[in-house]
């Protein structure tokens, strides 16, 4: 990469996000792991959170933390330590449900709940919503009133991409209103081909060599001269979680592939780019 490529991608400021679930809520483990035994579990998200903040501060980078209402009620020390280093605390609802397989009413409650307990610990309001494995969707879209009614600002809960577990591949792939006063933010996607292909973290980050995100990333940033919305769980900088017992080897290699490999992948991206919380990056900051 040149250095005038370089200079033109340095001016654009990414938005660094965190999905704030651990290892047993994955909607992968759905079949395998019941609500109820949720409780009874080894959690482990204190200790990779604490990882991710220490990644962050020798970066000086901030991020957007999508919590769990969950996780928040029963470690509240978690968002006060996310809030009190600067990062954005948003919500990724209470129970994490996906929107999909939710009633109207039912979602409201939950995103609502969440919006509460997550304002109630951090001490300032909650802008940012993510569904439970980007669960809306067309069929679905009347989540967006919901988060409207709720007070939300701005959604991450929409990937525009063919997944066989989630996906709307002809929704646009940049930031649009929805709502009159809610923004949806998709996760990064490159075009190709006809095709959106994904480009924003999650798997595909530990899944790939890194050098293939880098290259959508830069991308994004000096074709589209778009910010990229990238996203990871905790979990992913876990290697020595415990292990799942009865799930299929698809499964398997999804969520357990190079975990090891995941934080130093992380510090490399925060040198690689520009990052902060995505209320700043595509809100302006409100407050």
């Amino acid at each position: 990469m040149s250095g005038s490529a370089a200079a033109d991608v340095l001016p654009i400021v990414n938005a660094l996000t965190v999905d704030v679930e651990d290892y047993f809520q994955v909607s992968a483990f759905a079949d395998r792991i019941a609500r109820n035994d949720w409780d009874r579990l080894p959690c482990r998200v204190e200790r990779n959170i604490d990882r991710i903040l220490e990644l962050l501060s020798a970066a000086n980078a901030h991020a957007t933390f999508f919590t769990l209402g969950w996780i928040a009620e029963r470690y509240p020390d978690v968002v006060r330590r996310i809030s009190a280093a600067g990062h954005e605390v948003a919500s990724h609802g209470f129970a994490h449900q996906r929107a999909s397989e939710q009633h109207r009413d039912a979602f409201l409650v939950d995103i609502r709940l969440a919006k509460a307990v997550l304002e109630d610990i951090a001490g300032h309001a909650v802008h940012g919503y993510r569904a439970p494995s980007f669960s809306v969707g067309h069929a679905n879209a009347w989540a967006f009133d919901c988060m409207s009614e709720a007070g939300y600002k701005y959604s991450s809960s929409m990937y525009p991409i063919r997944h066989d577990h989630y996906g709307a591949p002809n929704a646009p792939r940049f930031a649009h209103e929805v709502r009159p006063g809610l923004l949806e933010v998709p996760v990064a996607t490159i075009r190709m081909l006809r095709n959106n292909l994904p480009a924003g973290g999650g798997g595909y980050f530990r899944l790939l060599p890194y050098a293939v995100s880098r290259w959508s990333i830069r991308r994004i940033n000096g074709v589209d001269r778009k910010p990229a919305m990238f996203y990871f769980h905790p979990w992913e900088l876990d290697p020595e979680q415990p292990r799942v017992d009865g799930i299929s080897a698809r499964t398997r290699f999804r969520h357990y592939v190079n975990l090891h490999r995941m934080a130093p992948r992380i510090s490399r991206l925060l040198k690689d780019f520009r990052w902060d919380r995505a209320d700043r990056v595509f809100l302006g900051g409100v407050h």
